[in-house]
């Protein structure tokens, strides 16, 4: 039995009843600010007495966790773990646990709709009709249009089929191809080369890259088609923003939207303030139902670790 130090910024703001289990447990739960992201500063205040930790995305570092002593588990409310110092937690014996997969329909279903917002300006006619300005800006049907998808795990998968209802090609770079996608019509595997080449719209699934350098970089901007979309709901260190931008004011990207960013909320503003982007609050995993699975996961990961 003891503490359990809780962060991610839905359940601090709003609760979850999955927590009652931990406390059922005989743990006693601790909140970090609610509603906010949680700074090393805090982190080092709350977490020292804990003996488990339910993490959101915010960066765990190794001197967050050599200040842990008592900690024995981090166990994240999603995939992705670039955000800890793996290698710290190792060295120190602290297991990491993810909720593989539980948000993956809400990121996909949200990549879907940035997709559609942008190929039809919505954000724009939007915009300029609340300002009593009549505007109107030629879109795009996506039948026959090629969809590249960088990573095509179970986001990328939800995403694939999608795009299928919508009569899409789909093009896909992955280190671990999945047969039963291989299968699916209208679909292929290609090298990045190739999907930089040949897709009229890119979107990102893939994790950080481990030095945290961008994917997204001048030379691969070049590569890509002219009037290119592109959609990041993965990491915010996978665009070079200053490229992005570069793309967008000369036109070879048609529009980006964005989900993610390197910090939250961002220090840089511009990309999300350009005319043909559009920003969302890394909201791809908010939805009612991804919270409950991810956290329902968490949990059960921690009681399991912990007995």
């Amino acid at each position: 039995m003891g503490r359990v130090l809780v962060t991610p910024r839905s359940v601090t703001r709003y609760g979850h009843p999955a927590l009652a289990a931990l406390e059922a447990a005989g743990h006693e739960i601790v909140f970090t600010t609610p509603g906010c992201f949680p700074s090393e500063d805090e982190l080092l205040e709350k977490l020292p007495g804990c003996c488990a930790y339910l993490a959101g995305v915010e960066p765990i570092t190794a001197r967050v966790l050599e200040a842990a002593s008592d900690l024995k588990v981090i166990s994240r409310n999603g995939t992705g773990v670039d955000s800890i110092d793996m290698t710290a937690a190792e060295r120190l014996g602290i297991k990491v646990c993810r909720a593989a997969g539980a948000n993956a329909r809400g990121v996909a279903e949200l990549t879907f709709g940035l997709i559609l917002a942008l190929v039809r300006s919505i954000p724009l006619s939007d915009r300029a009709l609340k300002q009593e300005t009549w505007e109107r800006h030629k879109g795009l049907e996506l039948e026959g249009r090629s969809l590249g998808l960088i990573g095509c795990g179970k986001i990328g998968r939800y995403v694939a089929q999608f795009a299928q209802g919508f009569d899409m090609k789909v093009l896909a770079y992955d280190p671990s191809p999945c047969a039963e996608l291989d299968a699916m019509s209208h679909f292929a595997y290609v090298t990045l080369d190739e999907l930089l080449q040949q897709a009229h719209i890119i979107s990102l699934h893939c994790p950080a890259l481990p030095d945290q350098r961008p994917l997204i970089n001048e030379k691969v901007i070049s590569k890509m088609r002219t009037g290119v979309y592109l959609i990041n709901t993965a990491r915010g260190s996978l665009l070079d923003v200053e490229a992005v931008l570069a793309g967008l004011d000369s036109g070879r990207i048609s529009g980006v939207a964005v989900d993610a960013f390197v910090q939250e909320p961002p220090e840089d503003w511009r990309l999300v303030s350009h005319a043909h982007a559009i920003g969302t609050a890394h909201v791809g995993g908010f939805t009612a139902e991804s919270i409950d699975r991810a956290v329902g996961v968490a949990v059960d990961n921690l009681l399991e670790a912990l007995s």
